[in-house]
Formats: structure tokens, C-alpha cells, sequence
């Protein structure tokens, strides 16, 4: 079974960007049970400080760690906060990134989006986003870049985003994720 985490720069209840990842979820789910999706919720972890990062730390970043480490790949969509990703997604990204040389992102498949209500999609967060992570030892999926704009009139009753061309977007990122994840079971060696 493959693990892949949801998370979302966006705190708000009813996101474009958490929409993205609803869809992102019904895709996986519809597609087969192989597959198990779970959320990091960047509101849940506390201001990143170093005074709080020893031993287990804080509840909700061991959990975060921890689920992040399980998994397979992750999945982050985020908005455009005056041109770079939300602060809150740096702060979920500063404490994943910890400690030194063990950042449960290290090696860690992850696939990037921007949603927005603006007409850009969020796009512009989209380099800023990509080295944080890139510096945080996640490994960026290769994939055209998927911003998606207007993105408050995409979103139907159920929560998740309808539009059919968005949807083939993101079902062609969801299949570029699953590529890598297979590409990393590949390389892994296997005990003998």
C-alpha cells in the first residue's frame, strides 16, 4: 500500500487549496485501494522554536514527523501570500525540516500546487515553495506546473474541485506522484 500526505498552506475552512487536495484524495480513491492518503494540518504545529525541539518535542510535530516519515510521498498545495508560500506552511516546513540532517522530508517524493482565487493560480509562490523544499532535502516531482486560478468558481457542493480540465491536471500530477513512488521502490534494495 502506498502512503501519500496531504498538506495544505491554508488555514481556512473552506481553502481552494484544501479543495485541490480533496480532489487529489477522490482521484486516489477512486483509482484504487492501494493507496491511503492522510493530512498534515500546518494549523495543528506550534511557531517553530528551537527551545522546543529536543526530545520528542511538541505533540503535534511528532505526529507530523512521524507521518511523514511512514509515507511515500507528499502532496503540498498552497496559496500565494505576497508572491511566496503562506507563513504557515514555512513553519509546518521548518519544523518537518528538523533536526539537522534527519528532516523527516529528506529524500521524500513531493508534488507541488497552487490554487487561488486570483486569475495566476497561486504560480508566483511556486519557486519560493520549490526551494524551501528543495533546501529541506524533499525531492521535487518532476511535473508541469499546475496553478490553478479562479479556483472559487471550480469548486462544486461536495467540496472538491469539478472542472474537467483541472481534474485531468491534477490526475496527471496524482500519476506523475505514483511514478515516483514506484521508481523509489525500485531503487530501494531488498534484504537478503
Amino acid at each position: 500500500m502506498a502512503r501519500i500526505v496531504l498538506m495544505s498552506g491554508s488555514l481556512r475552512h473552506h481553502s481552494v487549496n484544501g479543495a485541490a487536495l480533496a480532489t487529489i484524495r477522490s482521484i486516489l480513491d477512486r483509482r484504487d485501494s492501494e493507496f491511503h492518503t492522510s493530512e498534515i494540518r500546518v494549523a495543528d504545529l506550534p511557531h517553530y522554536n528551537e527551545d522546543l525541539d529536543v526530545g520528542p518535542g511538541p505533540a503535534a510535530v511528532s505526529a507530523a514527523r512521524e507521518l511523514l516519515i511512514a509515507s511515500d510521498a507528499a502532496i503540498v498545495s498552497t496559496p500565494s501570500y505576497n508572491g511566496a508560500m503562506t507563513g504557515t506552511l514555512k513553519n509546518a516546513l521548518d519544523w518537518l525540516s528538523r533536526p539537522w540532517k534527519a528532516s523527516s522530508l529528506s529524500g521524500k517524493p513531493v508534488a507541488l500546487l497552487t490554487a487561488s482565487p486570483g486569475t495566476y493560480g497561486g504560480a508566483d509562490a511556486q519557486p519560493d515553495t520549490r526551494r524551501v523544499l528543495e533546501r529541506c532535502g524533499a525531492v521535487l516531482i518532476e511535473h508541469p506546473r499546475v496553478a490553478i486560478g479562479s479556483a472559487d468558481f471550480l469548486v462544486g457542493r461536495e467540496g472538491t474541485i469539478t472542472e474537467p480540465l483541472v481534474v485531468a491536471e491534477l490526475e496527471s500530477l496524482v500519476d506523475a506522484t505514483i511514478a515516483a513512488i514506484a521508481r523509489g521502490r525500485r531503487r530501494v534494495p531488498v534484504a537478503v
